[in-house]
């Protein structure tokens, strides 16, 4: 009996058992990982609302994939996920393209196994399944469905980048068949599911292949897309091709079922095969493409010919986690800490951003048009510029160059470089935070792009208003607007500093978001020896904050274009004059002398932490504990760190505290947990906080794209520090490190940080508090 035959004789056998939770079978285990078996997918998919739930899906793909493949238990729109776990019906298993809950899906295909009568309806082909009954891992997913109409089905799935595979056994079932959706009823924005629009896709079925293949146009962000790049040829295409022929097949639409037929066009389309009675088990890959079906089918048997094992196929994709994840060795930390920590890990590199060329070509939203090049999707930028950038810096510096040669490809192709790219901009957040990222990379010696094409995108989002800018409030999600980028840049920021809140929405948030862009784009003018430029954005980055700062109450506050203050709960992003008020990352030397210097500032912030206003399931929080490190007060930042990792995060289904905001939630946690964060990321440096564990090593992969050593080893040595939060002394190669600052170099030439832990608070960059006992 081989391995396939074996493993599903024993999954039968438990599918008619009382079952406990599994673990992975071993034909899914391999290659072994320790790192990989501690990824708990699960983790961050409860909460008590959108905004209180981590907003992930126990999805299976390798790092950065085009398409994640999910059970499906809801039909997915703008702050509901395909998949929740107090659920308890599975409709089918969805290749999906939504990269956050706040955020549509797009062009996504379903697969949804049945017998008996050929169920096409939603709610009408959902099938009972018990969470003891479901495997979650990576790479390997599986659950066991209480068939309609009598006897169980086990799904099984894996996948690549572009290639859904799954596979369906029956058990005492009727006839089984596979029906394939194309398209459903769309639901524009979050506030009322009952908003719905019809994509009209295609369905085209081929016996004599065992193939069905089709498009679906639905792209739900499309109501937010700037109003010159419509994207009007955009389609998700597919093509499922299954390992055993079909005893029948047809074509619904809207709950009809057209036999025999093998084509199919418009609104609430599906197709469908039934298979011999006899059947036990089939398989099925389902290719996917932004392009054409043609393509689909390129990319289905490029990456999982025929012949491939289901085995196979996962093992692929276990393997690709397994060269990341295993790449941080920790020593010190309990089962659930590791599955934070390694799930964090898998977060941070799902799809932030994830690919959309496909060997060679993509497609691009912005002049609807089909290129030759490398190309990714799904921008946060306002999320990920805080620390998942400089994360992927770190892990993944060989996807940075081709994420930079996209953004630039956007900018060629539509004009500007992205803000929120979903297929195509949506105009979603403030402020050009590609200009960060850009920075960012250019400062830590990533190549691989043009870095004048770069500084000419980098230069008109701090130098060109968008359309109407005197006129157009941009506000959160607002329709039929252009591109907004900065917008009030020309209406008073340029003149007067701040952006104007009588004329634009979030115009605090703005101004402080413009002015950090500012101080990326004088870093990215200085690495390029452009000095005038350099200084002139330096400057207005230094400036211009302050022109919000209300020396009457200490606090920063919108301000209207004729001057006066706007009112101190107006102009924000997510957050509060508290969390904003400490928002100048690139001039923290500054704020703390407009609030009266270290000791002024350390109570500042102990008033911010103890009056319950740090918000850490939003981002402009993230930096803020590390501030105290800032102002001579380290032991601080250390007891702030470690509250904040144990108060937000825990390896439950409720396990983030908020959004994982396309990785930056993780991102925060496994810097803190190393020991240092990114708090100005166009710095080159960052700020020491509290390691989390007796040992970490890690090691940095090689690429071709870096003028930095990468590919090389640095070990993380803090004795006792699980129960020992505060940091004695650092020394890096033996050098000893005075205060908590230390550079990305330090980072990436390896070496040993040794940290000497304390159970109590100490000297060690502690100037301010020891001096004020």
């Amino acid at each position: 009996m081989n391995v396939r035959s074996l493993l599903s004789s024993t999954l039968l056998i438990c599918l008619l058992t009382a079952s406990s939770p599994k673990l992975v079978p071993p034909a899914f285990s391999i290659p072994p990982s320790d790192a990989v078996d501690h990824v708990n997918p699960l983790i961050g998919n409860g909460g008590d609302s959108p905004n209180g739930s981590g907003g992930m899906i126990p999805s299976t793909a390798p790092p950065f994939a085009m398409t994640r493949w999910v059970a499906q238990t809801r039909e997915n729109y703008v702050s509901v996920t395909p998949y929740n776990y107090t659920d308890t019906r599975i409709h089918g298993f969805q290749g999906t393209h939504q990269p956050a809950i706040w955020m549509g899906e797009s062009g996504q295909v379903v697969i949804a196994p049945g017998a008996g009568a050929v169920r096409t309806n939603f709610e009408d082909r959902g099938m009972t399944f018990s969470h003891d009954d479901e495997i979650t891992s990576a790479s390997y997913y599986s659950v066991e469905m209480d068939a309609i109409e009598g006897g169980r089905i086990l799904a099984e799935q894996s996948a690549t980048s572009r290639v859904g595979h799954l596979r369906f056994t029956f058990i005492g079932t009727g006839t089984p068949y596979v029906l394939v959706e194309a398209t459903r009823a769309s639901v524009l924005g979050s506030s009322d599911p009952n908003n719905v629009t019809y994509p009209g896709g295609a369905i085209l079925i081929d016996p004599t292949s065992k193939e069905i293949c089709g498009k679906n146009p639905e792209r739900q962000d499309f109501i937010i897309e700037p109003v010159s790049t419509p994207a009007r040829k955009w389609s998700g295409y597919f093509c499922v091709r299954f390992d055993e022929p079909f005893s029948s097949w047809g074509v619904a639409q809207n709950g009809t079922l057209s036999e025999e037929s093998t084509s199919g066009g418009g609104i609430l389309l599906s197709g469908y095969a039934r298979f011999s009675r006899s059947l036990r088990q089939v398989t099925a890959r389902v290719g996917v493409s932004f392009i054409s079906i043609e393509q689909a089918r390129r990319n289905l048997g490029i990456e999982i010919p025929d012949g491939q094992s289901l085995e196979d196929t996962a093992k692929a994709t276990r393997t690709a986690w397994a060269e990341k994840l295993d790449r941080i060795k920790i020593q010190g930390a309990t089962k659930d800490q590791k599955q934070v920590f390694y799930t964090g890990f898998f977060h941070t590199l799902q799809q932030y951003p994830y690919e959309q060329d496909e060997y060679g070509t993509y497609y691009s939203g912005y002049d609807d048009a089909v290129h030759e090049g490398i190309s990714y999707t799904g921008y946060s930028n306002w999320d990920i510029y805080r620390a998942e950038w400089a994360w992927l810096i770190l892990f993944a510096p060989e996807r940075v160059p081709g994420m930079v040669q996209s953004m630039l490809q956007d900018y060629q192709e539509g004009g500007w470089l992205p803000m929120w790219k979903n297929i195509v901009e949506t105009n979603i957040m403030i402020a050009t935070h590609a200009d960060s990222l850009i920075a960012e990379a250019v400062l830590k010696d990533i190549t691989g792009f043009d870095l004048e094409t770069a500084w000419e995108a980098v230069r008109k989002d701090a130098t060109y208003p968008p359309v109407n800018d005197t006129t157009t409030v941009y506000d959160d999600r607002e329709e039929n607007v252009d591109y907004e980028v900065r917008a009030g840049l020309s209406s008073v920021y340029e003149e007067r500093g701040w952006v104007a809140a009588d004329i634009h929405s979030e115009a605090a948030s703005r101004t402080l978001d413009y002015s950090y862009d500012d101080y990326a784009v004088s870093v990215l003018a200085k690495v390029l020896d452009k000095p005038a430029e350099s200084a002139f954005f330096l400057n207005r980055s230094l400036i211009n904050p302050f022109t919000i700062f209300n020396t009457a109450t200490g606090f920063m506050e919108a301000r209207n274009s004729s001057g006066e203050w706007a009112g101190q709960q107006v102009g924000w992003t997510e957050g509060d004059m508290w969390a904003y008020t400490f928002d100048i990352v690139q001039d923290i030397p500054g704020l703390i002398q407009r609030r009266g210097g270290n000791k002024s500032f350390v109570e500042f912030l102990d008033e911010h932490f103890d009056g319950g206003h740090n918000d850490h399931t939003n981002e402009p929080s993230h930096h803020i504990p590390y501030l105290y490190s800032l102002a001579g007060a380290a032991s601080k930042s250390q007891t702030r760190i470690r509250q904040i990792a144990a108060e937000n995060y825990n390896a439950t289904v409720n396990g983030l505290s908020g959004n994982e905001d396309c990785g930056q939630m993780s991102a925060w946690y496994l810097f803190s947990a190393l020991g240092f964060y990114p708090v100005n990321p166009v710095s080159g440096e960052y700020v020491i906080g509290s390691p989390f564990f007796d040992s970490v090593t890690l090691n940095f992969p090689p690429s071709s794209f870096s003028n930095t050593t990468h590919g090389t080893s640095l070990h993380i040595s803090a004795p006792n520090a699980p129960s020992q939060p505060y940091v004695h002394s650092l020394h890096i190669n033996g050098v000893p490190v005075t205060a908590p600052l230390i550079t990305h170099a330090d980072v990436v030439h390896g070496g040993v940080f040794e940290f000497v832990m304390s159970g109590v608070p100490g000297k060690w960059g502690s100037e301010t508090t020891i001096g004020s006992k």
